[in-house]
């Protein structure tokens, strides 16, 4: 099997991906709220909520936060690889139906990787959605659904993968920029940033913008 080539990326990169994605954003969702997943989503989702609440109306544009893990150890070493199974290490509570009913719900991540965590994030939340629903009369149900709204940024999607495999028709889906079929280095990962960046500097022909 050949080894996957790791490229380095830097805040300012990724800063100014997320701003050049926002407008579009802001145009065709608007998001209410983002869901940002953890731990990779923590900063894109902060980052754009800044630029979000500059462009639209939505001033009072909040973030949560959902834990899942897709990635386990390679034994004998430090790395890690993608897993089988998504565990879920945090979620929005037990009212998280509630908070998400009636809104427009942008799942935030860094990768899509293999659309697997995405797919599950997806799906849990939009069952949460369905059980609060049937808390309301059956009458209101119809329109409930029609608007609670799902979408879905990455900051970076694998080139390997069409955008829209696997998504529900729906729901929209976001890429900051499209990679090739490389491990994503983070700066947040990073324990030295100036060797980080340096690598990055190397590493540029290595992503496709």
């Amino acid at each position: 099997m050949a080894e996957i080539k790791h490229v380095y990326v830097t805040y300012n990169d990724i800063h100014n991906i997320i701003r050049n994605a926002c407008p579009k954003i802001a145009a065709d969702f608007n998001p209410d709220l983002m869901i940002a997943i953890g731990g990779g989503g923590y900063f894109p989702a902060r980052v754009m909520r800044t630029f979000l609440r500059g462009s639209t109306d939505n001033k009072t544009l909040r973030i949560q936060a959902i834990g899942l893990s897709l990635y386990e150890p390679l034994e004998g070493t430090t790395a890690e690889q993608i897993g089988r199974e998504v565990i879920r290490t945090q979620w929005l509570g037990p009212n998280a139906g509630k908070l998400l009913l009636g809104k427009r719900n942008l799942i935030v991540d860094e990768v899509d990787d293999s659309r697997t965590t995405l797919s599950y994030a997806l799906s849990e939340l939009q069952k949460d959605v369905e059980e609060e629903i049937l808390n309301h009369p059956e009458s209101e149900r119809e329109a409930l659904r029609k608007a609670t709204k799902f979408a879905i940024f990455v900051v970076h999607n694998k080139v390997t993968r069409p955008k829209m495999a696997g998504i529900p028709a729906g729901v929209l889906y976001f890429a900051g920029a499209e990679v090739n079929d490389v491990w994503v280095e983070y700066p947040w990962e990073a324990s030295d940033i100036e060797a980080h960046d340096q690598l990055a500097a190397a590493d540029r022909a290595s992503l496709v913008r």
